[in-house]
C-alpha cells in the first residue's frame, strides 16, 4: 500500500517545525513540490531548505509539478474553487500514480497547517472516494499564520471569557463576518479592514510572518489602515505575491 504523509511545515520561518514533521520528513522517499510561477519561487526554496535541514539520510527526492490556479475576475467564487479543486484532484491523481511505487512513502509539505485553509486533506479523500487510487494518508499539524501573528504581536487571540472568529476578508466586505469580540481575517485581497465601521478598532497585521521579509503593523484603525494599505501594496508589488493575516479586536 502507498502512504502518503500531509506535512504541515509552518508559516514561514524553518524553526517553527514540530519534531512530529522532522520524523515524517525522515519517512518519505518522495516530496510533492507544487509550482505557482516564477514569483513564488521562495515558496518552493523555503520547501527544499526544510529537507534540507531536518532530513539526515540521503535518498529522498522531489518532484514538481504546476499547480492549477483558480479563475479570477468576475467570476462565481464557489464554481471557481470547486473547478480549481478538481483541476488539483487530476494532477494529485497523476502524481500518486506515477511517482510512489507500492510500499512506498510520498509527502505534501503543506504551508501553515493541512487543517486551515488549505485543500489537500479535501482533495485527497475526494481522490480515495473516487476509487482511481488507494492510498493510505496521514495529517501532522503545523503551525499557522494566525498563531504566528499573535506570538509576533505578543498578544491572545481571544480575551478571558470572550469568542473569536476566523473568517475571510471576502466574507468581512460583504458584512458576513459573525459579531466576535476578537476576528482573525485571512486571505484578504480587498483590504476589507477598511470598511470597519468602529475606527477605535484595533488591528493586528502581519505579512511574510515568520519569514526574513516579516512586516507587523498594530494600532487602531484609525491611525494605522491607510498605513497597512500602502505598505501590503508595496509589499506585492515588490515580491509578485503577498500572504497576510489580522487580527482585528473591538475596543474594551
Amino acid at each position: 500500500m502507498k502512504t502518503l504523509l500531509v506535512i504541515g511545515i509552518g508559516a514561514g520561518n524553518p524553526d517553527y517545525i514540530t519534531m512530529q514533521a522532522v520524523k515524517a520528513l525522515n519517512r518519505a522517499d518522495v516530496f510533492f513540490l507544487m509550482d505557482k510561477g516564477q514569483s513564488k519561487d521562495s515558496l518552493i526554496d523555503l520547501r527544499r531548505e526544510i529537507c534540507e535541514r531536518y532530513i539526515t539520510e540521503p535518498g529522498y527526492r522531489f518532484v514538481e509539478a504546476h499547480s492549477p490556479e483558480r479563475e479570477r475576475g468576475d467570476v462565481d467564487y464557489a464554481q471557481s474553487v470547486d473547478d480549481l479543486n478538481r483541476a488539483k484532484q487530476a494532477t494529485f491523481e497523476r502524481l500518486i500514480n506515477d511517482e510512489v511505487a507500492d510500499g512506498q512513502i510520498g509527502g505534501f509539505l503543506v504551508w501553515g497547517d493541512p487543517a486551515l485553509y488549505d485543500s489537500t486533506v479535501r482533495i485527497l479523500q475526494a481522490i480515495l472516494a473516487s476509487g482511481r487510487c488507494a492510498f493510505e494518508f496521514e495529517v501532522i499539524p503545523g503551525i499557522t499564520s494566525v498563531q504566528a501573528l499573535a506570538a509576533q504581536h505578543k498578544v491572545p487571540l481571544n480575551r478571558i471569557g470572550r469568542s473569536f472568529e476566523v473568517t475571510t476578508g471576502r466574507r468581512l466586505a460583504t458584512g458576513k463576518a459573525s459579531d466576535a469580540d476578537s476576528l482573525v481575517v485571512m486571505l484578504d485581497a480587498q483590504d476589507a479592514y477598511q470598511q470597519v465601521a468602529d475606527r477605535d478598532t484595533e488591528i493586528y497585521w502581519g505579512a511574510y510572518l515568520g519569514t526574513p521579509d516579516e512586516i507587523l503593523i498594530q494600532g487602531p484603525l484609525r491611525e494605522v489602515a491607510d498605513e497597512i494599505e500602502r505598505v501590503r501594496k508595496a509589499a506585492r508589488a515588490q515580491h509578485g505575491w503577498i500572504m497576510d493575516t489580522y487580527l482585528l479586536r473591538k475596543p474594551e
